[in-house]
């Protein structure tokens, strides 16, 4: 059975995005954190996004030529939305890049649509054994995921900066909810890269 992992990255204060979404601090050229990052994303045999996060991403990734495009087009996706499969024809007619179409860039269009129940839909898909989900947000998504305890391992990339205010993950849970430290990696750049199960 593969395991559902949610990487984030976030802020000193729990932050996965200002109040509007703002993600411009993600990009701070911390390149040994990027490095780290980019070997997780390679790590998936499947990447899972809300419908909101699926339209961002089909509209940059299938053109973008960074090192995170190959895993980001290659490996397969699942998109959670209520639209059915109208989401992916919208998703991939929305591009605002130009640029040759690059290696696995069809992916985008064939992903599956998810629009049952979100644990129903998670169980589908650790069914089968083989490496790791990866599930990217955003945060609607992630904090669904989170407040239903079907997150398996937490992968959340720290970067040194405090929003004072935003998008927390944790804000749909109810009661305290202890996790069990796995690793933690301190980046030249000051970002750490922590790794949690629950407890």
């Amino acid at each position: 059975m593969r395991e559902l992992i949610l990487a984030m990255t976030m802020s000193l204060d729990g932050f996965v995005c200002g109040p509007d979404g703002e993600v411009d601090w993600i990009f701070d050229g911390d390149q040994e954190a990027m490095a780290w990052k980019l070997e997780n994303v390679w790590n998936a045999s499947l990447h899972v996004m809300g419908s909101h996060t699926f339209r961002v991403m089909a509209s940059y990734w299938p053109t973008s030529t960074t090192v995170f495009a190959p895993p980001m087009n290659q490996i397969p996706k699942a998109v959670f939305s209520k639209q059915g499969p109208a989401i992916l024809k919208a998703a991939t007619a929305g591009s605002s890049q130009t640029g040759p179409l690059q290696p696995g860039a069809e992916s985008w269009g064939e992903a599956y649509v998810a629009g049952g129940d979100l644990a129903d839909e998670i169980a589908r898909m650790k069914a089968r054994d083989d490496k790791p989900i990866i599930a990217h947000g955003g945060a609607a998504l992630a904090r669904s995921l989170v407040a239903r305890e079907l997150v398996d391992q937490y992968f959340l990339l720290v970067h040194p900066v405090a929003l004072g205010k935003g998008l927390s993950i944790f804000s749909d849970i109810t009661l305290p909810r202890r996790l069990k430290p796995i690793s933690s990696t301190a980046f030249p750049g000051g970002s750490v890269a922590r790794i949690f199960r629950p407890a």
